[in-house]
């Protein structure tokens, strides 16, 4: 039986990181998609089935070339982890530069975009048809942080794109789902350890959790087979703030 091939965004660092080693360790073939090489070698060393992909995700011919290449390689796309994302400190939105809106929209819209295009495009003409898009999400998907406008909107669009992928790739059996992920200790959440703007305008630490229990539950996700589908996963610190925010 073949092996599973699983394209990764953002796999140099974070939760791209532990979630690609997750999959190389499963027995996946990965490709890992970035913007540094050194840092995707780095994720992907001494693993043999692991494919470096040097790319910007906001570029559309890039992000193309890099799909086909993988697809080309492999024969096939069964599944992408849409997981390449950035954030901006917290600010109230008269005081953030248009500049890194479009730097933050060009990666965590635009780059989510366009990768679930390319992959939705080999999965429909590939035989079998067929795979399983997940896309990261965030809790801010659902409740806000303080001073976090382009974030949240973001993530608001990229809810947008699960639900509309998951009616549209229906008659080509391509199944979305969607991770929402809370305080996992990566070098993003570092800051949560030291003190964030909390809804009542304190500054507090907040609990976290191992990156490898998201790395886990993005390989559960992709594990099932295609008649079967997490819509949408919330994996988070059990006591951080969120239920009851607001």
């Amino acid at each position: 039986m073949p092996q599973s091939t699983i394209i990764i965004t953002g796999a140099g660092s974070g939760i791209g990181r532990a979630t690609a080693r997750a999959f190389l360790d499963a027995g996946w073939r990965v490709a890992m998609l970035g913007r540094r090489v050194e840092t995707l070698a780095s994720t992907a060393a001494g693993h043999a089935n692991a494919l470096v992909l040097p790319v910007d995700v906001s570029d559309p011919a890039q992000v193309d070339a890099t799909f086909s290449e993988a697809a080309t390689t492999w024969g096939r796309i069964d599944a992408l982890f849409n997981n390449a994302g950035i954030s901006l400190p917290s600010t109230l939105i008269d005081d953030i530069k248009v500049e890194d809106w479009l730097r933050l929209s060009n990666i965590n819209i635009t780059g989510m975009f366009l990768c679930a295009r390319a992959a939705f495009r080999q999965m429909r003409t590939q035989a079998p048809m067929g795979g399983r898009i997940i896309n990261n999400g965030s809790i801010s998907a659902h409740v806000p942080r303080p001073g976090s406008v382009p974030y949240t909107m973001s993530k608001h669009a990229i809810t947008g794109l699960t639900r509309s992928l998951s009616l549209d790739g229906r008659p080509f059996n391509i199944a979305c789902g969607q991770i929402d992920i809370g305080n996992a200790l990566t070098d993003m959440a570092m800051p949560m350890t030291k003190g964030v703007p909390q809804a009542n305008g304190v500054t507090a630490s907040e609990p976290v959790m191992d990156v490898e229990h998201v790395a886990t539950s993005v390989l559960h996700m992709a594990s099932l087979p295609l008649a079967a589908n997490v819509q949408f996963m919330t994996v988070m610190a059990s006591a951080m703030p969120f239920i009851g925010r607001g």
